[in-house]
């Protein structure tokens, strides 16, 4: 009998006085509808007064119940309710199966109830709601921007009517997260159950339906403010104002005078985020509204509802899923806020009986600033930027950013100066790899906007951009103001000042610090600003330069088939075994070195490894135990003076757990990492090579951290004996925080001591890829940087012998082909800086390059490289122009894209610089590509004289440097091979030998290539003849270029430049260019005699 009065009582009518009241999760607990809001537009924040009133109880009236043998017609005075919500169960094909549903069945069955919370599916939902506005996550205008002075946690916080914490009957949207064919299938079994023990679902009177049908209209009626034709910000702006900010909304003070205080609280919150999908706690439930519902619903694949109270659309969770709901949506790109409860029904009444329940905005979880989960060794970064252009000719521009690491409380600031390129902000992008980029929408240029998405690599997560109309309203002097008042970064190894002597250009940088921190706290992340630890970051920190492009055409963190990490430099040399070193490598990618000591005792660590196979085993038994130490570290120093558990006390026991968790796992962790350490110190030649590389503390001792450590140990097994999944007790929070000060006393040596041992494990990963390659791997000669022209400082040079490229045959076993690159003078003779290099296509000379460029990387950064061996230079800048791309959608075609990359070339490149430079000008008219061709080639061998590799089809090329002193010509081999015992002409394969040969290659096999392709063999004759013809027609021009190897232009400036020194009386007067011309002229007159004399003799 009591389950049958639960169940009747579930389908009841709420009275009108409850429908108006609120919107609360359908068919859950009715004692709970009270509490829950309904949609309503908000402009200014309600005041106290107004949020405090409490409901009106609603009377228990009873709902009319039809009668068992009631049967639906067609002749009663109204339709009954079931047909008049039909339509928002189906689609609108399906309407001729109504009338079926409706009609009795023969079988012992019953019409499908309809509950005060009418479930749709996603179909009906687009029907029924087709011109609902749609809000994209997008950040404040100038007017809205946070005032970092007001006090938010007060401003966040409202009272409401009291809550009940008995849960009726368990919903839909209540559930777990589960498939939603699963859920079918508990549907199923539940409609059975009942079934079978004869009680039947009644329909109220039609009557009674016709009032609900006008309670819907009136309804719908209030939620015209969040139509698309009426919906404004909280500047009355409409969406196609330029000024229009999608974070906020408008809420009508007619609307807002209608709602219950729990309404007002929820709409006074999610009208200042409207880019947040936020949750509303009410009792055991979490619950979302409107079109945080249609999100709640597409991506977790919750049902939607639609409650008897105020009809919202709503779906909901147990507290007990939410920690998992969050993860779900914050790893598909959203931002997750949740309303908590500061207190129980049952305190709230205890303080009087109307009492209401406190309520406020926790955190905000945002991809880009998560720090609960596993992580993984990608770091989550917020970077902010501003851009302020420069009065000058050439369009150069000046970029202050600011950048964040909320998991481990670190943060940079620095500034950039770049040109229209946007190639210095490119390797901005690809070292940091942001989740999230806060910009001024109208302060940043579009090839700025262009750069973000383009070099931006995050994986499967889309970066999010969030445009402002001003980054921050603060001015300079304001904002430090404001870092000092509010304690920001007062842990700091570093104080503000000094980390903004760092920087080239303070004023902009601190401007994008505003930002940043504006940012921080509209999403309530105060802590991480208080006890985070600020650093200076330059791009180009005196290591080796790489811009944008040139990250991307090398392939360094993603290929360029899909962007993945497969077949990249960073994919091959990652044999990291721990999250921390995983990230350190990266880091270390994105800047190798310039010091040819530091590269050397680098080398040497690798080398003692090599030989010590025994070491490299024990050291990856004792990696692979190691939590993510960096992160735990972060985690402990936020949790001491984090005010969460103090403001959220029905929180704080589940957040005391996980303190405890981490503070436990981070003292293992670390006994782990010592005897690591201590193992290694018996390891003489290696341990000193180690303390080359890293600053290692005092380990043993009395002041040692080994007894230092060994204390924690003995208290986490006292009071914690089962950290990680402690019982937590009302003293555990003042032991653990007593603990967690005591322990971080020496903060600065375990920051120490996570550095050294990621140190070790890229370092390891450095010996177990040179021990496990394919080819042959070397240690390579290290040649400091040259400073001038004397013999003791040295040359450019870069020497390689059986050079291959170290993953581009993937995972096809293929046995790569080594080749010998010599680039500028050494010890034994001189030898040309530049390669001119021909071959047909797919013969392998993009390969060439990148593996030259790659392996140029791979030493710097104190790993063995890929050959047998190599004498290396330090270089300062790799600059790369290779392959055809375009970006239709950013209007910018292959030849625009190559004629700015090779503006960065020619703008930036030095002596000490290697320039790799592939099919140059192939993007335009063929005469107006050779002519540019050609003047970067020769501009960049008489110029900048840097190591260059050129490759090219314009064949011409070759005929015009082939007698030029700083030229070699080399080609990428290849043969033909019959395919039958005919050996005609037409039946010769090209075969390529991916072989490096002397000499200029006759020509680029076009066709054949074509025909390898699968164009037909017709098309391809026709073709032949035409290139035969066309050889015809201009044979001359063709007899020209070859006898221009004899005699170049190059021949003629230098006769030019000879008649103009003859002409000369002042030999002080003679420039570098006049000088070079000599020295040429002398080399050429040389080969000249030498050739003759051979000639002679034969």
């Amino acid at each position: 009998m009591n389950r049958q009065k639960s169940i009747l009582s579930f389908f009841q009518k709420s009275p009108p006085e409850n429908r108006s009241s609120g919107c609360n999760l359908a068919s859950a607990r009715s004692a709970q509808q009270a509490d829950l809001p309904v949609k309503v537009l908000f402009n200014p924040p309600p005041s106290t007064d107004d949020v405090r009133g409490t409901d009106t109880p609603p009377e228990k009236v009873p709902r009319q119940v039809l009668p068992a043998n009631f049967t639906p017609n067609a002749n009663n005075a109204g339709s009954s309710l079931f047909e008049s919500i039909m339509h928002k169960f189906i689609k609108d094909e399906d309407g001729d199966k109504v009338s079926k549903r409706s009609q009795p069945s023969n079988h012992d069955s019953f019409p499908k109830a309809s509950p005060p919370s009418t479930i749709f599916t996603d179909t009906n939902l687009k029907q029924q709601y087709k011109e609902a506005a749609t809000f994209e996550p997008v950040v404040k205008v100038k007017d809205n921007t946070v005032n970092f002075k007001e006090k938010v946690n007060h401003e966040n916080m409202f009272r409401v009517e009291s809550d009940t914490d008995i849960t009726g009957p368990e919903t839909p949207g209540m559930q777990p997260l589960a498939s939603h064919a699963k859920r079918s299938r508990e549907d199923v079994s539940k409609l059975s159950s009942l079934r079978d023990s004869g009680k039947r679902v009644r329909f109220l009177e039609d009557s009674m339906t016709l009032d609900m049908t006008k309670k819907e209209l009136e309804v719908v009626s209030k939620f015209e403010w969040l139509d698309s034709s009426r919906i404004r910000d909280a500047n009355g702006r409409r969406p196609d104002d330029p000024l229009y900010d999608r974070t906020t909304l408008s809420i009508p003070p007619e609307v807002m005078k209608k709602m219950t205080a729990s309404q007002k609280q929820y709409w006074s919150v999610k009208c200042k985020y409207m880019d947040v999908v936020l949750f509303f706690k009410v009792g055991k439930f979490y619950e979302l509204y409107e079109m945080d519902a249609e999100i709640g619903h597409k991506e977790l694949d919750w049902k939607m509802t639609f409650s008897g109270v105020g009809k919202c659309r709503q779906v909901g969770i147990s507290e007990s899923g939410i920690d998992d709901a969050v993860k779900n949506l914050v790893a598909r790109g959203y931002k997750v806020g949740r309303v908590e409860q500061l207190e129980t029904s049952e305190e709230a009444k205890a303080r009087g009986a109307n009492s209401v329940i406190l309520r406020k905005l926790h955190q905000v979880v945002t991809p880009s600033t998560n720090v609960d989960g596993n992580i993984g060794p990608d770091a989550n970064h917020l970077l902010a930027i501003k851009e302020e252009s420069n009065d000058s000719d050439n369009g150069s521009v000046t970029y202050g950013f600011a950048f964040v690491d909320c998991a481990r409380l670190r943060l940079w600031m620095g500034s950039i100066d770049d040109d229209m390129s946007c190639s210095a902000l490119g390797a901005l992008l690809m070292q940091v790899s942001p989740k999230e980029i806060i910009f001024e929408g109208r302060g940043v240029s579009k090839e700025a906007q262009k750069a973000f998405r383009k070099f931006s690599l995050n994986g499967s997560t889309a970066l999010q951009l969030t445009p402002m109309w001003s980054i921050t309203d603060l001015g300079n002097s304001e904002i430090s103001d404001l870092i000092h008042s509010k304690g920001y970064f007062k842990f700091s190894s570093n104080s503000l000042d000094h980390v903004l002597t760092k920087v080239i250009h303070p004023e902009i940088t601190l401007s994008a610090l505003g930002g940043l921190i504006g940012h921080l706290n509209r999403l309530m992340l105060d802590e991480i600003l208080q006890n985070g630890d600020i650093h200076p970051y330059q791009v180009y920190k005196g290591c080796l330069k790489m811009d944008g492009p040139t990250y991307i055409n090398l392939e360094i963190f993603g290929n360029s088939e899909d962007g993945g990490k497969s077949g990249t430099l960073y994919k091959y040399l990652d044999n990291c075994l721990t999250s921390s070193g995983k990230r350190l490598l990266r880091n270390w990618i994105c800047c190798p070195l310039k010091d040819a000591e530091e590269i050397n005792n680098r080398l040497d660590v690798v080398d003692h490894l090599i030989t010590c196979p025994e070491v490299v085993s024990h050291i990856a038994q004792h990696l692979c135990k190691l939590p993510d130490l960096e992160l735990l570290l972060g985690r402990t120093k936020s949790s001491l003076k984090v005010s969460s558990p103090i403001l959220l006390p029905l929180l704080a026991k589940k957040i005391l757990k996980k303190r405890v968790k981490v503070f436990g796992s981070l003292v293992k962790g670390l006994r782990a990492t010592l005897s690591l350490l201590l193992l290694l110190q018996k390891e003489q030649p290696l341990m000193s090579s180690l303390t080359k590389v890293f600053k290692l503390p005092v380990l043993t001792g009395s002041d040692g951290l080994d007894q230092f450590l060994t204390q924690f140990e003995a208290a986490v097994d006292s009071d914690f004996p089962n950290y990680q999944n402690h019982d937590v007790t009302d003293t555990d929070a003042e032991t653990l925080t007593i603990l967690a000060e005591l322990f971080l006393e020496k903060a600065a040596q375990w920051v120490e001591v996570v550095h050294a041992i990621n140190y070790i494990d890229v370092l390891r990963s450095f010996a177990v890829t040179s021990s496990f390659s394919c080819g042959t791997m070397s240690r390579p000669v290290i040649v400091p940087a040259s400073k001038g022209t004397s013999k003791d400082s040295g040359v450019p040079v870069l020497k390689m012998k059986g050079l291959w490229h170290p993953f581009a045959l993937g995972e096809s076993g293929g046995v790569p082909v080594p080749n010998d690159i010599i680039l500028g003078e050494n010890e034994d003779r001189q030898h040309p800086r530049t390669l001119l290099l021909t071959g047909p296509n797919m013969g392998g000379k993009s390969t060439l390059l990148r593996a030259t460029c790659l392996a140029v990387i791979m030493a710097q950064l104190g790993c063995y490289v890929p050959c047998e061996n190599c004498v290396l230079s330090v270089v300062d800048i790799i600059f790369t122009r290779l392959g055809a791309t375009d970006r239709i959608m950013a209007g910018e075609s292959t030849f625009f894209i190559e004629c700015t990359e090779t503006a960065s070339v020619l703008h930036n490149a030095t002596q000490d610089s290697l320039v790799i430079l592939d099919e140059l000008g192939r993007g335009t008219s063929t005469f107006d590509g050779y002519a540019i061709a050609y003047a970067v080639f020769r501009h960049l061998i008489e110029k900048v004289n840097c190591r260059l590799l050129f490759a090219t089809h314009y064949h011409p090329l070759t005929k015009e440097f082939a007698s030029h002193p700083r030229v070699t010509m080399q080609h990428m081999a290849c043969a033909f091979k019959s395919k039958s015992d005919t050996f005609s002409k037409c039946d010769q394969e090209l075969v390529f030998l991916y072989r490096l040969a002397s000499g200029a290659c006759p020509e680029s096999y076009g066709l054949q290539v074509a025909l390898m392709a699968g164009i037909p063999e017709k098309t391809v004759n026709i073709a032949s003849k035409a290139s035969q013809q066309m050889k015809i027609s201009i044979g001359k021009s063709f007899q020209s270029s070859e006898q221009r190897s004899e005699f170049s232009t190059l021949h003629e400036e230098w006769l030019k430049t000879l008649m103009s020194i003859s002409r000369i009386e002042d030999c002080e007067a003679f420039d570098d260019d006049v000088l070079d011309t000599l020295v040429c002229l002398r080399y050429e007159l040389q080969t000249s005699f030498k050739s003759r004399d051979l000639e002679h003799y034969r």
